[in-house]
């Protein structure tokens, strides 16, 4: 084929694919979009925001104030969060996306954090902005979410459990961490013990299962002469294994004279379950 023809071909191509790139594009365009799309966020309308509707207006407006006042002090923008589903997303991204939506914390100062829950999953996140991050750590926020809010959750406490977090994340922010620092040590030293029984039995398996899978490399594998002159056993059929594993971080304005003032967040803080 010439060098003519060539041109001649990829022009032809091209038209080609121009004429029909709206029944090809299109569709993954709506694919793509339509999720983002779908995924609603409730209005930015206090600092305290209860779309799962679980809070009495008492327990609403104790919140409003605890937090107007740390606000009015420290310029650090705390805010509380029940939604009636996350809509499938994990609580991470929900959470994350919606903090930006919000655009917590100082613009400056990306001085926001917040406190999701979502009942509906069991679900519950703080999510910390980058100008808190070194104060509200993934680790002390694991802490408070496992020993303050989750046990109050348990019980079907939610005032409780949120009222508690959000005790802990401002003594945090106000300079009182030691408490939760020894925490998170107590729970380090603790997961730190090494349990002997547990390990003799892990053991014990460990041998049976290694024997086992000796026994049927031994019954069921080829020898193959190495070039050396050496013997290697490779594995018969039934000796492979498997692995599988995951890994789980200007302001808007809006109604009720309150709105985010520009923050943003990286992903920070923990999330857990009841």
């Amino acid at each position: 084929m010439g060098f003519l023809d060539c041109v001649l071909l990829r022009r032809a191509a091209r038209q080609l694919v121009s004429k029909h790139a709206h029944t090809v594009v299109l569709p993954l365009l709506v694919a793509l979009c339509v999720p983002a799309f779908a995924q609603s966020f409730p209005p930015l309308t206090g600092r305290v925001v209860d779309a799962a509707n679980i809070l009495k207006p008492d327990e609403r407006a104790a919140l409003e104030a605890k937090l107007k006042a740390h606000e009015d002090k420290s310029t650090d923008q705390v805010v509380v969060a029940t939604v009636p589903s996350l809509g499938g997303a994990a609580v991470e991204d929900y959470a994350n996306r919606l903090y930006r939506e919000w655009k917590l914390g100082v613009k400056e100062k990306n001085n926001g954090a917040l406190l999701l829950v979502a009942p509906a999953e069991r679900k519950v996140r703080i999510e910390v902005g980058y100008g808190l991050e070194g104060a509200l750590t993934d680790a002390l926020t694991g802490v408070i979410i496992r020993t303050a809010i989750a046990p109050r959750f348990k019980t079907g406490d939610f005032a409780g459990g949120i009222g508690a977090g959000i005790d802990a994340i401002l003594s945090i922010l106000t300079g009182d961490a030691e408490e939760w620092q020894r925490r998170r040590e107590i729970r380090s030293d603790e997961a730190g013990r090494i349990d002997w029984f547990t390990m003799i039995v892990i053991l014990f398996f460990l041998l049976v299962l290694l024997r086992a899978i000796f026994q049927e490399v031994r019954g069921g594998s080829r020898p193959h002469r190495r070039r050396s002159g050496g013997w290697v056993v490779l594995p018969g059929p039934g000796s492979g294994s498997s692995w599988s594993g995951g890994w789980s971080s200007g302001g808007s304005s809006f109604g009720g004279g309150f709105s985010g003032g520009g923050g943003s967040s990286g992903g920070g803080g923990a999330s857990g379950s009841w």
